[in-house]
Order: structure tokens, then sequence, then C-alpha cells
């Protein structure tokens, strides 16, 4: 039987505010693995409090690569985290070391792995067009579209999802083809052999009552005094990916006078939950991917067992 000679990596996955960062320290020290970030929020300086960085005594200790890598201003596409990250973990392997990828941005994950196909770059009249289209008509308008077009795309993205919408319907114009049937062309082997975990609550509520207190947390931590000092620099603004993110759209809108205090507590939460939703519903559709509920006591022990299974083989399998 052939060999496979590959190094290894592992993908520790799960929606937000399930547990991943410390569970995945917990692994880094018990197995002396190297973090790497898949989050396309936690690249971005500055955005710590609403990102639920891990703080800099966490990052002293257990080091994540990709985090705080670039501006706010700049955007970071799913391209250049799979070229970072491949670079990573090409320095990591060479090391001898194996590489533990935690984050919960799926569309980064399955880049990485996967690959990219070669879609057109973007087109400025067209995207003017389609926020123009966006703001008259609303984008679950245009998701409707979508849905009408290329019915697959439009089970991935959000109704809502206005970065994501407007590229799929500005590919699908400059191509003539839906998104779908060209994302996953020219997919080759992927250089290391991957162990896939994911944190997946069997409790929906508990899930949300996390978030809940975690939102909370960061209100308290000064989450607003974060967003105000951003909003001061005066290069930025709401259209910008980073400010897309989950709960600084809500902060941004609610400083600009939209929204009370109750409502936009109340609107980042929701927002929060149907980030958490949209990953839930990712993962489930990875049958390669073994799952862990992270309310179970023993939780740390039986993922702990997985990793030194997957370790212990691959190690064996490597050195024949």
């Amino acid at each position: 039987m052939p060999t496979d000679i590959r190094p290894l990596a592992i993908f520790l996955m799960g929606p937000t505010a399930s547990g991943k960062t410390a569970l995945a320290c917990q692994l880094s020290e018990l197995f002396g693995l190297d973090l790497v970030s898949v989050d396309s929020a936690l690249v971005y300086r500055g955005m710590d409090i609403g990102t639920a960085k891990p703080d800099s005594s966490t990052l002293a200790r257990y080091p994540h690569a990709l985090v705080d890598i670039r501006d706010p201003a700049q955007p970071y596409s799913a391209a250049e985290f799979r070229i970072d990250a491949m670079n990573v973990m090409q320095r990591i392997s060479a090391r001898g070391r194996v590489p533990l990828l935690v984050g919960g941005t799926g569309l980064y994950f399955r880049a990485l792995q996967q690959g990219l196909s070669d879609l057109p770059e973007a087109d400025p009249a067209v995207r003017v067009r389609l926020t123009s289209e966006a703001a008259r008509l609303g984008w679950p308008v245009l998701h409707a579209r979508l849905a009408q077009i290329d019915p697959l795309a439009a089970s991935r993205i959000g109704c809502n999802d206005a970065q994501r919408l407007q590229r799929a319907l500005e590919v699908i114009e400059l191509t003539g083809q839906p998104l779908s049937s060209q994302q996953h062309r020219g997919h080759r082997r992927f250089p290391w052999r991957v162990l896939k975990l994911a944190l997946l609550p069997t409790d929906r509520a508990i899930l949300h009552q996390r978030i809940a207190r975690r939102f909370d947390a960061m209100l308290a931590a000064g989450f607003l005094d974060e967003v105000r000092g951003l909003r001061a620099r005066g290069d930025l603004h709401a259209d910008l990916p980073a400010i897309r993110a989950v709960g600084y759209r809500q902060a941004w809108e609610h400083l600009d006078g939209l929204t009370d205090p109750d409502e936009f507590r109340n609107r980042g939460i929701f927002a929060t939950r149907q980030l958490a939703k949209r990953q839930i519903t990712w993962l489930r559709g990875d049958f390669a991917t073994r799952m862990f509920d992270p309310q179970r006591a023993d939780l740390p022990g039986v993922v702990a067992d997985a990793v030194r299974q997957f370790l212990g083989n691959g190690r064996a399998t490597t050195r024949r």
C-alpha cells in the first residue's frame, strides 16, 4: 500500500462562543502544537474587545499566528488568508511541529483546504450598482434574486450578508455562470493530513446564553469605547469588511444614533446568534469532521485522546 508521508495538521472549528480558544490552548500545551488563528476579525489590529481576541497574557503564553496582521482600513480576503496560512503551516512543519488551526471562519477553512477557483477580479461599476440596488431594495431582495439564479450559493449565504451576496451576484454577472459551479474547479490534494475537530453544541439555548453573557462582558470591558476610537481615526467607514464584522456593525450604527442602547445590545446579540447558526450549518455539512459537545464534562480528555491517536498514527506512518 502507498504510504502517505504528508505532514500532520489539526483543525479545531466551532461556532462563536463555543470555547475553541481555551481548548486550543490546552491542546497546544499538552502536545506542543503551534496555534494558527482562522478568524476573519482577529486579523485586524485594534479590534480586540469586540472580536473576543485572546488577551495579551494568553497570546504571550500561547502565540497565535495570523492575529493582528492587518490594519482595519485594509480589507483581507480568503485568498490572502490561504497564502498566509500555507506559509505559516510550512514553516511549522519544517520545524518538525504540528500546526493547530483554530477558529470559526468557515470560508477560510474551506479556502485553505479546497483552494479557490479562478474567479474574476472585482468590478467597481458592478459593485456600485449592486450596492445602490441594495440600498433601495434591501439585501434580502437581492438574496431572493440569487436564489433564483444559483440556489446552492444562496443556501450558503445569509440574506443580509452584504459582502458575500454582492460578490456572488457580481461573479454571476461577469461570467454568466453560477458561482457555485465555479468555486471548486482546479481542486488539488491538500499538502497536509488533517484531523478535523469541531465543538458543536447539542443544546442551542446554552450557546445563546453564552453569547449574551459574552456580549455583555464586552460592553462592560469598554467595547463602545473601542469603536469610538476606531471612528475617531477618520479613515474607517461602515462599508469596510472590518467594520462589517458582527458586533462592530451594530456598534457603529448605534454611535451613528440609529439605535438606543437596548436596541443596540439586542441587535448585537441577535447578529452573533445568527453567525453561530451559519457556522453550525456549515459544520454539519462536513462529514469528515469529528464533533464534540462543548458542554460535556470530559471534553478536554476525549478531544486529547483523538489528537493523541492521530499524532501517534500519523508519525508512525511517516517513519515507515
